[in-house]
């Protein structure tokens, strides 16, 4: 199987910074000019109100409601374009359609807009990815979902919260779910505490390694050393029969 390795990629930072950029865009347009865009979010079992599936996670109804999806978004960008790098568009691409249609297809009434949906289906989708990978690094983003929004599970319920969209969390929810489904799992490359562990080692450009012949008998190789002229002596040579010692000396350039 095909590991990946984690490492820092530009996108870890870029992805988050235009994403962001673009919602207090947005708010900032839509609230200096009066343009009601609003309008524009998810009305459910409505063709018009398809729109919104695209539209809605860049609408915001208040201040407060921007700042929050804000810092949600500020922790798990980052982490889906690290630990996920090769599923990231997947997911918020994919994330934002399947969210949207859901909340489309549940909902009965008012104007959804937000990008809560889009939060729930990344956080549902490292949650229950890292566990299903039975890899500690993954497994430990899990935990950290449950830490830091475990807690917003009750926001999927009805009535909890007069104006929040409870049905485009839960759909948010069941996306990620199903996503954590449909993508392939990433295969992490392990954390090598070695040289001689990392499948690339040539074993041919190892000083220790090269202190044993082709049948595993330790042969170490002669000891050098330099006189103050410059001539590199060799103590330990022996004929093969180890019975007459020679001193090599070379004139080193």
């Amino acid at each position: 199987m095909e590991t990946e390795q984690l490492k820092y990629r530009p996108a870890v930072f870029w992805v988050p910074f235009i994403a962001i950029l673009a919602l207090w865009m947005v708010y900032y347009l839509n609230w200096r000019y009066f343009l009601e865009w609003n309008h524009f979010g998810i009305v459910p079992h409505t063709v018009k109100g398809l729109r919104g599936i695209v539209f809605s996670p860049f609408l915001h109804g208040s201040l407060q409601h921007l700042w929050n999806n804000t810092l949600a978004l500020l922790v798990l960008l980052p982490l889906i374009c690290y630990y996920y790098y090769k599923n990231w568009q997947t997911l918020i691409i994919g994330g934002i359609l399947l969210s949207g249609f859901g909340t489309w297809l549940i909902a009965t009434s008012g104007t959804h807009i937000g990008a809560s949906g889009l939060i729930y289906v990344l956080t549902a989708y490292m949650f229950f990815t890292g566990i299903r990978s039975k890899q500690y690094r993954l497994m430990a983003i899990s935990f950290l979902m449950i830490i830091l929004y475990g807690g917003s599970v009750w926001y999927m319920l009805p009535d909890i919260e007069e104006g929040i969209s409870w049905q485009g969390h839960l759909a948010g929810f069941i996306s990620g779910l199903l996503l954590s489904y449909l993508l392939k799992k990433p295969q992490l490359e392990p954390q090598y505490k070695y040289d001689w562990q990392h499948p690339n080692f040539d074993e041919s450009k190892d000083d220790f390694i090269k202190q044993f012949d082709a049948k595993g008998n330790y042969n170490p190789l002669p000891l050098l050393r330099k006189d103050p002229n410059g001539y590199v002596y060799n103590d330990t040579f022996h004929r093969k029969n180890g019975t007459h010692n020679h001193r090599i000396i070379i004139k080193s350039s």
